[in-house]
């Protein structure tokens, strides 16, 4: 009795001093993303409001990702659903909303102007060869959805996410406004970094990788890209040796490629021209590591 009475004082002497009944912390947001890099953006904007998870697992290709039933039950308790405008989605992207009707869905790529999927030389056939566009024409309406990784985009993309968490959660704008401007700080110190690793570049600026996941990046950076597979293919024969030509001819050493997908046309190249292959993650956790780490690997590799 004598224990009650004390919580009973306790409660009442903190009633007394806040001028209102005790307040206790609410849950936090339940959210989706698309892919990991999306996690570490709403948690660094969103703090311990948020509860993220992820749709594409570790591994896996957000080109042709199929969400798992647990997962599309799992959304039914879920606020908000941040997308970002990945393949998997376009097949996928109403069914999730349909999964929960009370869930938002933010298209955090909204305001992002997307650039054309480059096509070089060594993937034309017949009249295609003519290419207008020279050294890299542009595959007409595909659209490249590798934005998470330029670092001045991703600031556009993180506005979309505070503003969409501020309507949610009105409650604690003033937490989420606070995430925003630190992680701002933190992406114009990343790219500040990149920009001093590249800030004496090499006569050569192209990199060659299998999958062409680096445009964005590389056009932040004055880089070229040169991708190996084709419209998600692996190279055919002929191409092949195209590009083998084309490696030994400026001098490429590295082959870049990616967990997603199969190195074997990589390592082909790579065998052909003495060169090695090296794997750089496009949808690894830590976002900000890992685009440092990358672009020490690309310009390492520039002649």
């Amino acid at each position: 009795m004598k224990k009650i009475s004390n919580l009973w004082v306790a409660m009442t002497i903190l009633t007394l001093v806040s001028g209102s009944t005790p307040v206790f912390a609410s849950d936090p947001l339940s959210v989706f993303v698309s892919i990991l890099p999306q996690k570490y953006f709403v948690e660094k904007i969103g703090g311990d409001r948020v509860d993220v998870s992820v749709m594409v697992r570790p591994g896996a290709s957000p080109a042709t990702y199929e969400p798992k039933p647990r997962q599309m039950a799992d959304l039914s308790g879920a606020k908000l659903y941040f997308a970002i405008g990945v393949p998997f989605e376009n097949a996928w992207l109403d069914k999730i909303a349909a999964a929960s009707p009370a869930m938002r869905v933010i298209r955090t790529q909204d305001g992002v102007e997307k650039l054309a999927m480059k096509r070089h030389p060594h993937h034309a056939d017949g009249d295609d060869a003519h290419d207008p566009h020279g050294e890299a024409g542009e595959q007409e309406g595909i659209r490249d959805p590798h934005i998470w990784l330029s670092p001045p985009l991703v600031m556009l993309q993180s506005r979309n996410i505070l503003t969409a968490l501020m309507a949610a959660d009105p409650a604690h704008r003033a937490d989420y406004e606070a995430g925003y401007r630190q992680f701002i700080r933190e992406i114009t110190e990343l790219d500040l970094k990149i920009c001093n690793i590249f800030a004496e570049k090499k006569a050569d600026t192209e990199f060659m990788v299998f999958h062409p996941s680096w445009g964005y990046f590389a056009s932040a950076y004055g880089l070229e890209q040169i991708p190996v597979e084709y419209e998600g293919k692996a190279p055919k024969p002929a191409v092949l040796q195209s590009l083998i030509a084309r490696a030994g001819k400026e001098g490429v050493r590295v082959i870049f490629t990616q967990p997603q997908f199969s190195r074997k046309s990589a390592e082909m190249i790579a065998s052909a021209i003495g060169g090695q292959v090296v794997n750089v993650d496009p949808l690894a956790a830590d976002w900000a590591g890992n685009l440092q780490k990358v672009a020490e690997h690309f310009k390492a590799a520039l002649r």
